[in-house]
């Protein structure tokens, strides 16, 4: 049975995230747009933070990275919403390009389900700095405005990234965490070691 002890620093930064996208959500359907902005820059700086403090103090682990995750994926919805309310104009007039990064995370996100009954939580280099790029995007567009190749090149990496994640999720035939990437993949001992003991 899990208790608070069981949880660590780095976890729960992720909590934070986690416990404070409900009350972004209530932030944006106000409207307060500059607290709201401030709040965003918060969260995402938790993300920073838990990422290094579980490296420096070694206390990775398959539930912290799902926490993690979890944390990554309510922020990232928070900040389109954000933008959906603060930032319409700029949302309906480059939808297009939105929606095949969009597309395809959906995508990734079904069969990561229909394989591994959750969501990954592969944390590849490719994702980390999707994640910034991302980030760097929303928060300049709500403190100053559009900046349009920051903005290309947030598609075009997450296009690259969730393709890369989509590939590994066919790699692995058990649910890991911790991949940096494609080429460390192929050396993993543990999708190996999966490999092995589904074929026998």
């Amino acid at each position: 049975m899990l208790t608070f002890k069981n949880f660590n620093i780095a976890d729960w930064f992720s909590f934070y995230r986690i416990f404070a996208a409900p009350f972004l959500v209530i932030i944006i359907w106000l409207g307060y747009r500059d607290l709201f902005t401030w709040l965003l820059l918060v969260s995402y700086s938790t993300d920073m933070i838990d990422g290094i403090l579980a490296r420096k103090l070694k206390i990775t682990s398959p539930r912290g990275s799902q926490l993690d995750s979890m944390g990554d994926q309510l922020t990232l919805i928070v900040g389109f919403l954000g933008l959906l309310r603060f930032e319409f104009d700029f949302i309906r007039d480059n939808y297009q390009w939105i929606l095949i990064p969009f597309v395809l995370y959906c995508l990734q996100m079904f069969i990561a389900f229909k394989k591994y009954g959750k969501a990954t939580a592969f944390h590849t280099y490719l994702a980390k700095l999707s994640a910034v790029i991302q980030a760097l995007f929303i928060l300049w567009l709500l403190f100053f405005g559009p900046v349009y190749w920051l903005f290309y090149l947030m598609i075009v990496i997450g296009i690259i990234e969730t393709l890369e994640e989509i590939l590994l999720i066919f790699l692995y035939p058990n649910w890991v965490a911790g991949v940096k990437g494609y080429i460390w993949a192929k050396r993993d001992e543990r999708r190996k070691k999966n490999s092995d003991s589904t074929s026998v």
